[in-house]
């Protein structure tokens, strides 16, 4: 199966796509991974939850202007419509993806 790129990755009809850039090394990001998780679960196929390594994927973070990690970006329709840095507690989260997650 070939690589999709990070555009492909984002535009999902119907779905927002939650993207987390972060890093291997990064304290914070390993705190925000149980976080992402259940908030996927609690969404169940409604959301979809990727994650992106700066240091992997440079280009992607520089061209979204990331500058700390981790940041969360929610993509719907292929748009960024919310963003936020840092450890980002569950219930911040399900309320910014609420006009979004189709019920």
């Amino acid at each position: 199966m070939p690589r999709k790129s990070f555009s492909e990755l984002i535009d999902s009809p119907g779905m927002p796509v939650l993207v987390d850039f972060f890093a291997t090394w990064c304290g914070p990001c390993k705190t925000m991974a149980p976080i992402l998780e259940q908030v996927a679960a609690q969404h169940g196929g409604k959301l979809r939850v990727i994650k992106i390594d700066v240091d992997r994927n440079q280009a992607v973070a520089q061209q979204y202007r990331v500058q700390s990690i981790p940041t969360l970006i929610l993509f719907h329709k292929g748009q960024p419509v919310w963003r936020q840095a840092g450890v980002v507690p569950a219930p911040q989260i399900v309320q910014a993806l609420r006009p979004f997650v189709e019920q």
